[in-house]
């Protein structure tokens, strides 16, 4: 598929195209090759105001907009998504390296069903009042939502972020990713082919220190939905803190994968490589951690590696290709500092490691890499790489097999595996977590999405992410 050629790279504020940066261009770079694809104007906070004022502006007539009109743009927008589906997995792939395969499947696809799974809500169950004794309660638009979005997914978090907050009836002004921010500027065309008015969604190109802070603060942002690590997210509460603004947060994870000593262990070591591997390992999902019964360690660390070697690593835009390059050099150096940590402490290297001389000799690639003999309060096994490196970790009992996987400061995602259903729900009901799948289960658009502890909180997708970007407001009569 050729790479993109798009001219979108401006502000969009209040309906227009704004390509000069006050504080100069941000290069766009192809991880795969290191050139420069294109620039984005830097933002500041003079853009972010502006911004917020056609955001604010707009959304006195956009509220008051019925909920068959919303629907019927939102349907329109995933139709634009549709006919624009392998333009934006080509974008995604050039600006983040995202194997085509997956772009195209997963990347441009779930986004459209995303949309559309907001939309049949809204016509269908989801009701914005309800009738409690004397009381008439209300679920009302928020306001101006501010909605920072990272490079890992950039259309599926754009799009689980503003289509629900069009749908509840809000206005928006979107920050993506610098990584990664042709993806928006296609979706700003989408939205203005279906019909979207001008203001009610506004893009500011940035970095995080400048425009993310500047939305944060802003007196006229009357919440900001956030999705990326941890420590950004702490930065964007403490931002926000000054003007008493809600905030939702979807941020890190360091998910166990417990299989059960009773598990289909094929099935298990299959689904779980896969896990750990998707998107190039940069999913705050992926289940990085996998727990294994002690005496069956080193049987299941070869699986494991066999399934590993798998895992082609190459050109992103070729079919073959199953785990392309970092999203950028720095994440590159930061997955390879982590795997050298992992065997400075250590850890047993089953697969992969720190050697990249196999590797394309451009891009920002790394080796999928598997560690054995993990210990629990390593650092491979504490902290979020973002990478392909998955950690097997052994545990005597199930007990044990809990008390691991609970013991980071997150709480995503994860993952049971077990021949008895039962066995594996009630495991699945101890995990300190968000989301949890019992042998494989599939990802639902339409459940709650989001974590425990420093994972974050509020929840995304299906009427949960709707009820996110609402008030509630009692009338007693």
């Amino acid at each position: 598929m050729a790479v993109p050629v798009t001219t979108r790279t401006g502000h969009v504020i209040d309906g227009q195209q704004l390509d000069g940066g006050l504080a100069g261009n941000i290069d766009v770079v192809n991880p795969a090759t290191g050139e420069v694809i294109a620039t984005v104007p830097s933002g500041t906070a003079t853009e972010v105001d502006a911004a917020v004022q056609a955001a604010g502006k707009a959304f006195a007539s956009w509220s008051q907009t019925s909920v068959a009109d919303r629907v019927a743009v939102i349907r329109r927008i995933a139709a634009e998504l549709g006919a624009r589906r392998e333009e934006m997995a080509a974008t995604i792939t050039a600006e983040m390296g995202s194997p085509i395969s997956f772009s195209l499947n997963v990347q441009a696809s779930l986004p459209i069903a995303v949309a559309n799974g907001v939309a049949d809500l809204l016509d269908s169950e989801f009701s914005f009042t309800e009738e409690i004794g004397n009381s008439l309660v209300l679920r009302e638009p928020i306001g101006v939502v501010g909605c920072i979005t990272p490079w890992n997914y950039p259309l599926h978090q754009i799009v689980a972020k503003i289509i629900p907050a069009l749908g509840a009836g809000n206005t928006v002004v979107l920050k993506p990713s610098e990584i990664s921010p042709l993806t928006a500027g296609l979706f700003m065309a989408v939205l203005e082919s279906a019909g979207v008015p001008a203001g009610v969604v506004n893009l500011v190109h940035g970095t995080g220190p400048v425009v993310g802070e500047a939305l944060s603060a802003h007196p006229g942002v009357d919440m900001i939905s956030f999705t990326g690590s941890t420590r950004a997210g702490k930065l964007v509460t403490t931002a926000a803190a000054g003007t008493v603004k809600r905030v939702a947060l979807e941020l890190g994870g360091k998910s166990a994968n417990v299989i059960l000593d009773d598990a289909d262990m094929a099935a298990a070591v299959k689904k779980g490589v896969a896990n750990a591997y998707i998107n190039g390992g940069q999913t705050c999902t992926a289940w990085t951690r996998m727990l294994v019964p002690a005496s069956r360690h080193d049987e299941i660390v070869e699986m494991v590696s066999a399934a590993a070697a798998k895992y082609t690593v190459g050109d992103p835009n070729e079919e073959s290709t199953r785990v392309g390059p970092m999203s950028s050099t720095a994440q590159r150096n930061r997955v390879l500092g982590y795997i050298n940590k992992g065997i400075d402490e250590g850890a047993t290297v089953a697969f992969g490691g720190a050697d990249t001389s196999g590797l394309p000799a451009t891009g920002a690639y790394v080796p999928p890499t598997v560690f054995a003999n993990v210990r629990p309060e390593m650092t491979i096994a504490q902290e979020e790489i973002f990478g392909p490196v998955l950690a097997v970790l052994p545990y005597d009992s199930e007990d044990e097999a809990v008390e691991i996987a609970n013991s980071t400061i997150y709480g995503l995602s994860g993952s049971v595996f077990s021949g008895d259903p039962e066995r594996g729900l009630a495991v699945a009901k101890r995990m300190r977590t968000g989301q949890v799948s019992i042998n494989g289960g599939s990802f639902n658009p339409l459940a709650p999405f989001g974590g425990y502890r420093q994972s974050g909180n509020g929840r995304e997708l299906g009427k949960y992410g709707i009820e996110e970007f609402t008030e509630l407001k009692s009338i007693q009569r």
